[in-house]
């Protein structure tokens, strides 16, 4: 697995990320929607994935809004996308961007916790093609672009290993370690190139997965992806290449 880190991270300056593309997916979501407006607040131009078509056009506008370069929305649903649409979706964005500098994997899919022997098959399949087919597959297809780069990178969101790996955490703990163990060999396949491989595991945030898997708690009390986000954005500029290789750790000490 990817060495775990402790850094406190800025984020990125004004034009840190211009003239560079940056696919998100799950840009509808909490950690997706903040991690595309601070790669857009930081230059990029931001490749909005999602499932929720009004969603994605909204963050589209703000993007606009805030004076931001003009973002790209390609809607997708992970759980029955097939190898053929994720190659399509790479074609169209060497088509129509030109080139591609980063993939920020926020995507997740969490349907609550349970016993292993309550969890369904279908729910099984799912899950494992959002959180772990989904992410090798759209990888794989774009990689072409990547390496075409002189500096690229790939970032992996986990979670809290202490956590996802006991008890009632089920296939969403299954892909979280899956997907730790995907970044490591990609990055072991990759430390020679210009492709940098990146993970990070985040803080408690004020998201919906979180309201779902601790609903006993206050969700106000934990603050919002935006600090996670920026910590993401910062990992796809240049000045992070000495964290390459590496699991950056948010979580609060103590």
């Amino acid at each position: 697995m990817l060495p775990l880190v402790r850094a406190s991270l800025a984020a990125p300056s004004e034009h840190a990320l211009r003239d560079r593309v940056v696919l998100v997916t799950g840009a509808n979501g909490g950690l997706g929607r903040a991690c595309a407006l601070n790669c857009a607040k930081a230059g990029a131009s931001v490749v909005l994935v999602g499932r929720k078509v009004r969603a994605l056009e909204d963050l589209y506008d703000e993007i606009e809004m805030a004076g931001g370069a003009r973002p790209a929305i390609y809607p997708m649903d992970f759980e029955g996308a097939t190898p053929d649409d994720y190659a399509s979706l790479s074609e169209a964005i060497r088509l129509q961007c030109g080139r591609l500098d980063a993939i920020i994997h926020a995507a997740v899919l969490f349907d609550g916790l349970r016993p292993l022997d309550q969890v369904k098959p279908i729910d099984w399949l799912r899950i494992q093609q959002v959180n772990v087919n989904a992410p090798f597959l759209l990888t794989q297809a774009c990689l072409p672009l990547l390496r075409d780069r002189e500096d690229s990178s790939v970032i992996f969101v986990l979670d809290d290993p202490q956590r996802v790996g006991k008890a009632y955490w089920g296939g969403y703990g299954v892909a979280k370690c899956a997907l730790a163990g995907y970044a490591s060999i990609l990055h072991n396949e990759s430390d020679a190139g210009p492709l940098r491989v990146h993970a990070l595991v985040p803080p408690p945030m004020r998201t919906t997965l979180r309201r779902m898997a601790y609903f006993g708690e206050n969700t106000l009390d934990h603050e919002l992806p935006d600090p996670v986000a920026a910590a993401v954005a910062f990992l796809v500029t240049g000045n992070a290449r000495e964290l390459r290789g590496m699991t950056l750790d948010l979580r609060p000490t103590g």
